[in-house]
């Protein structure tokens, strides 16, 4: 962000009025203009029809220094006081250069803002008009007035509709974006002290240095080849709400019985996860290990520290990220303050952060504070984990924050009492698992060294996209980054085979991890000592059991030495290494699997292998008991998986009923269910197991099927494929349980779900046609929609397209009146694929690409319906006036805390309803008249009702949000000056509700959560 735009501390709500004025307002045909517009035709104190004298440029020039001077923090004046006139007054000499400039504002565009006032600069000169002489200081705050001027200026153009060349779409998408980014530092970033702003600098670069690489398995022996950029490594998966709440489409919040319409379908919240931040403060963020819970954390702190490329993720700017993994500060006598976070991970700036620093970063509402592991600390720890959130949350509410997890280590709304929402990771589609795929191979092909490397390489990855597309199996696996990446190692290690099943697979990755990887790469000379795999299995397996018995992610390096030296007398081979310690120096080195995440501490790269190896370990020790105490806790769910797949058939069977008659005394349901479904689980590793066993687990767990509640669904979802042949059909299940049978079922992503799912296709619910219109992505294409989509019956649906292969598919054979489209389609694309006169209702759902509306749906003459929701730059309706457009959703969840109004509203005459987001107590832009539905979410503390009365002249139908609440009362009694007024839901406390006799006024403070939007799929 450019320091010197920044600098003058004024906010687009105060500049964009004043620089409103140096230019004359747009004639009715000035849309038709296609010849140049010169600046020296469009200002307003030039000319014969000049409404602007030199006089009143002087006055402007003066409030803009007045306004400055006046956001400047206390000592931090930008200049002294007795030169406030002469700045002024030099201000007002460079803007009237604006008439002297012989360029178009095309041209004034493309030389961006700085580029403007370098000119208006050298304008001023060449005319020979005199200038005061300045301090330093009074030089600076005139600089950065004109670059903040200039900015405005080329927005202002950009707004004109006689402004239209495409070229200059991009630029003025920027311009948008960094005015926004402006506002949201002005409003989120007090005034600094140069120590901090200096030590922020610094703090920002470690954190990009530190988390911004991530480890290749299997393919890494030097450093250099052992890491992988995040940018290149990162996916984005979604994320769903786990709260189970429905968002309906159609329905504006408050309005009984949804829109009045046709009955609207439902679909569960869903988002890409690194927006999980994006309209929500808290997030509790559950995931299955490897599912890219941690990674997420680094892409989110990297995106943050860096400050760059935020479109989407608005909420970030100006944040200051601390990443606090639990297994790492939970291991401390007391968890961390603020002033301890540096040192509580081992930070080596912690020394020279000046002193309250994390506090005044806090105390601003600036933080981002991203807590990653609660599944990695000890159950007897948690407790005093949400003690310590719950008070930092009191100290510090207004910054973000998530928290991670594995799924059931946690009750749900575990923290709920804080107001946190709750996101649940989803698995891999095809479409991510061929995109990992992808950026894997494109990564590893970095670190070949001659042209037939890169070849061969490239032969692996086309067989590779074969295996995972036709392989049940091995689809089955690669359903999460961390497997998808072992999967990628191990098939390139092995030179295209791959072995079937999860432990086979684990199998494989130790034994390339461990031996094979550097015998084949030649890494002992003749006569160094070699240890096989089977002795490092062993001790590993030690260090891992220990860490899983005792509830812990790490242990001191003394620790794990003592381990080794007691594994010893079992493990003679490891003697010829030498003692202990260099035992351990040599698994640490070598192993691939060990790792010190701090001085004198170890653990393991991930927790699979930890699991995976202490399993091994339980089986080899037979502690059944043990296993069986802890089935209830979450860090053992996998551990216990991996000692049925290590065990012997009499051993599972063991194993196995034990569960079960464990789950028959829980007094809890949900206890009961979680073991039933864990047993369920693990039938998946038991190839050879006793028959009674397996029908045993197999009736209990359909004591549980099908489910009742979308929660349930999706948690039983979880055991995988198995639960396939457990759900009932359609055949006498309420509209309900069919509906959570397919939430279910359309969450495992294998192709074995598909028959499952077309026997619902011809189910007359839209909840359930909504939910297998919506899962389409994550399965085959072509047999998907033949099977499923193209059976649906297409009243009151919308369909979803996240590629043009399903739009092409679904409107060859059309119509489809309701469409969804999801992801980034091009304006020609919806253009050219669209029919213009079918489509009556669109939603554009996550779309950063389309800038212009008029030209991708401009030509959809009968379209009623339109939401746009996370389509961060179409904020322009132009173009879209003389559709029959009678409902309007604008949602803008990635501009966290910013509120944002399309432009050219007014121009839509028909519409009836709306539902937008507002960043100030009032908006000066112009509304169309008609106007009866109003669904308003208010970033700003207050509202001005008086302003709603002259806006919405005719509305019937006022619902209000608050997102954080307001600080004190809204007076609704201006509201009696409009007629027509039937209902209000409000959720913060009114007064003046008894001058509106005859309305229906809902207000609590405690009503929080955010109403349902029509537009929100």
């Amino acid at each position: 962000m450019d320091p010197a735009v920044i600098g003058a501390r004024l906010a687009s709500s105060v500049v964009a009025p004043l620089i409103k004025k140096l230019f004359v307002k747009e004639g009715p045909g000035a849309g038709l203009v296609n010849q140049p517009v010169r600046i020296s035709s469009l200002v307003s104190f030039r000319g014969e029809k000049r409404t602007l004298t030199e006089k009143d440029l002087d006055k402007l020039a003066a409030e803009l220094v007045a306004q400055a001077t006046r956001h400047a923090g206390p000592g931090e004046r930008p200049c002294p006081a007795d030169e406030d006139e002469l700045v002024a007054e030099q201000l007002a000499t460079t803007l009237y250069a604006l008439g002297d400039l012989d360029m178009s504002d095309v041209q004034a565009v493309q030389l961006g803002h700085q580029g403007l006032a370098y000119e208006l600069a050298h304008a001023t000169r060449t005319r020979g008009r005199t200038t005061p002489r300045l301090s330093q200081g009074g030089t600076l705050l005139h600089e950065r007035l004109l670059d903040t001027a200039c900015l405005h200026i080329l927005h202002f153009f950009t707004q004109r509709s006689a402004f239209v060349p495409r070229t200059l779409v991009d630029q003025s998408g920027r311009l948008s974006e960094l005015i926004t980014k402006i506002d949201i530092l002005i409003e989120r970033i007090p005034s600094q002290t140069a120590q901090d702003a200096g030590f922020e600098r610094r703090y920002a670069e470690y954190m990009i240095g530190k988390h911004s690489t991530l480890t290749i398995v299997g393919i890494d022996l030097s450093h250099a080849e052992a890491t992988w950029p995040l940018d290149a490594a990162y996916l984005s998966l979604e994320a769903v709400s786990s709260s189970g709440e429905e968002r309906p489409l159609g329905a504006f919040a408050g309005e009984p019985g949804g829109s009045g319409e046709s009955p609207a379908a439902a679909l569960p919240t869903a988002l890409p996860a690194d927006r999980a931040l994006s309209g929500h403060q808290r997030v509790l963020l559950r995931g299955v290990a490897g599912s890219g819970k941690t990674t997420l954390v680094q892409w989110l702190a990297v995106c943050t520290a860096r400050q760059e490329s935020l479109r989407g993720l608005e909420q970030l700017i100006g944040r200051v990220p601390f990443v606090l993994p639990l297994r790492t500060i939970a291991r401390q006598e007391s968890l961390p303050s603020p002033a301890a976070f540096l040192a509580s991970v081992h930070n080596p700036l912690d020394g020279a952060q000046p002193p309250g620093w994390a506090d005044r970063v806090l105390t601003a509402g600036r933080g981002l504070l991203l807590i990653d592991g609660i599944d990695e600390i000890p159950e007897r720890d948690r407790e005093r984990t949400r003690a310590w959130l719950s008070d930092l949350l009191i100290a510090y509410p207004d910054n973000l924050w998530l928290v991670t997890s594995r799924p059931s280590a946690v009750d749900d709304d575990w923290l709920g009492a804080q107001r946190f929402s709750e996101f649940t990771l989803s698995p891999m589609s095809r479409e991510d698992m061929a995109a990992f795929i992808d950026r894997w191979h494109d990564a590893a092909r970095q670190s070949c060294r001659t042209e037939e490397e890169r070849a061969t390489l490239g032969a692996y990855q086309s067989a590779l996209h074969t295996a995972v597309r036709t392989k049940q199996d091995l689809s089955r696996l690669a359903t999460n980054p961390l497997m998808c990446g072992l999967i990628c190692a191990l098939h390139r290690a092995r030179r295209g085979y791959l072995p079937p099943g999860r432990k086979a697979l684990y199998d494989a990755a130790l034994s390339m991890l461990l031996t094979r990887r550097d015998t084949e790469r030649h890494i002992y000379a003749p006569g160094d000592v070699q240890l096989d795999e089977e002795p490092q299995i062993q001790l590993l397996q030690r260090v891992a059991y220990y860490l899983i018995r005792n509830g812990e992610a790490e242990l001191d390096r003394d620790r794990a030495e003592r381990l080794i030296e007691e594994a010893l007398p079992s493990v003679p081979a490891a003697r010829a290494l030498g003692d202990a310690p260099a035992i351990l120096r040599h698994l640490l080195l070598r192993s691939g699997l060990l790792r010190e995440p701090s001085v004198s501490t170890v653990d393991f790269i991930h927790r699979t292998f930890q699991d995976y190896l202490g399993a091994k370990a339980a089986v080899e020790a037979w502690d059944v008991g043990l296993l069986i105490r802890n089935a209830h806790d979450a860090q053992w769910e996998d551990v216990i998986r991996m000692a049925v797949a290590h065990a012997r058939p009499r051993e599972r069977a063991e194993l196995l009923n034990k569960l079960l008659e464990l789950a028959r005394h829980k007094d809890s349901a949900d206890s009961a269910l979680r073991l039933f479904l864990l047993a369920m689980a693990c039938l998946e590793h038991a190839p050879d197991l006793d028959p009674a066993t397996r029908d045993g687990v197999t009736r209990h767990a359909m004591e549980f099927v099908p489910p009742m509640t979308i929660p349930r669904a999706r948690e039983l979802a979880t055991v995988g494929p198995l639960v396939l042949e457990l759900l009932p059909g359609p055949e006498g299940l309420t509209d309900e349980v069919a509906e959570c049978c397919v939430v279910t079922a359309s969450r495992i992503p294998v192709d074995a779900a598909i028959p499952y799912l077309a026997r619902f296709a011809d189910h007359p619910a839209v909840g359930v046609r909504a939910q297998l219109a919506s899962s389409w992505g994550r399965y085959d294409t072509e047999r998907y929609f033949h099977e499923v989509i193209l059976r649906l019956d297409r009243d009151d649906l919308y369909f979803v397209a996240e590629t043009m292969e399903h739009l092409r598919l679904l409107l060859d054979t059309g119509p489809r009146p309701w469409l969804i489209l999801r992801g980034d389609f091009t304006e020609d694309e919806i253009r050219d694929g669209l029919d213009g006169e079918e489509v009556t209702r669109l939603q554009l759902n996550r779309n950063g690409v389309v800038d212009n509306l008029g030209a991708a749906i401009g030509h959809l003459v009968n379209l009623e319906t339109l939401y746009l929701t996370d389509c961060l730059r179409a904020v322009s309706l132009t173009g879209l006036s003389d559709l029959p457009l009678r409902t309007l959703v604008f949602e803008t969840p990635g501009l966290s805390g910013v509120g944002v109004v399309p432009w050219r509203m007014e121009k839509l005459t028909a519409l009836e309803r709306l539902k937008v987001t507002i960043g100030h107590a009032s908006m000066e832009r112009d509304f169309p008249p008609n106007i009866t539905w109003l669904d308003l979410h208010v970033v700003h503390e207050f509202l001005d009702t008086a302003w709603l009365s002259s806006a919405f002249p005719r509305l019937r139908h006022l619902n209000i949000l608050f997102p954080s609440g307001a600080d004190r009362s809204i007076d609704l009694s201006p509201l009696a000056a409009l007629p027509d007024l039937e209902t209000v839901t409000i959720n913060v406390e009114v007064s003046g509700a008894a001058s509106l006799p005859g309305v229906t006024v809902t207000a609590s403070s405690a009503f929080a959560r955010p109403s349902a939007g029509a537009g929100s799929p």
